[in-house]
């Protein structure tokens, strides 16, 4: 009779096991996916373009572009150097993010990665300079005195740069001005 009553719960135990594997596995796909994609999936209009963001005045910017502010960016998913990441901007008829004030991503407060911008350090000035030659306004960011100039600058959302070998991987943003 014993042997009887704890069929049930094999069979009951065997069907919750199951379904906890397949919740988690389902689970682990909707993961995945959601950080293969890009962090922000733009509104496409029918004209082909990205509708523009709040604040935005009445720029607009084309396929994967986000609008904000009259600018437009690419967050790229693709890991590269940072020169690959410099001269895939340039093909884009754009460049690596260079930032104008504190707030300018805000709108990227929820992504977790660093990203390479266009900041480097120029020998002949002895100064960190964007890649329009402007030099780095030292209100943006934290110091960046203690980074080695050598490295290449990752830009966090936390408004941190961090150096880091120009040879090694990561994401990027492209940065388009409309105006």
């Amino acid at each position: 009779m014993a042997a009887f009553q704890t069929t049930p719960w094999r069979l009951i135990s065997g069907i919750l096991a199951v379904t906890c594997l397949v919740l988690m596995a389902a689970l682990g796909i909707l993961l995945k996916n959601l950080f293969a994609e890009q962090s922000f999936q733009p509104t496409s209009s029918p004209g082909g373009t990205t509708e523009p963001q709040e604040g935005s005045g009445s720029c607009s910017c084309e396929g994967k572009w986000i609008g904000y502010r009259c600018n437009c960016y690419l967050i790229s998913n693709e890991k590269k150097t940072w020169k690959e990441s410099r001269d895939f901007c340039a093909s884009q008829n754009s460049s690596l993010l260079q930032l104008q004030n504190k707030d300018e991503l805000s709108f990227t407060n929820h992504i977790t990665f660093l990203f390479w911008i266009g900041l480097s350090y120029s020998e002949e000035h002895g100064a960190w300079l964007w890649e329009d030659g402007s030099p780095l306004s030292p209100h943006l960011v934290s110091s960046s005195k203690n980074i080695n100039t050598q490295n290449c600058i990752m830009y966090s959302t936390s408004a941190n740069i961090h150096g880091e070998g120009c040879g090694k991987t990561s994401r990027s943003i492209c940065k388009k001005q409309l105006i």
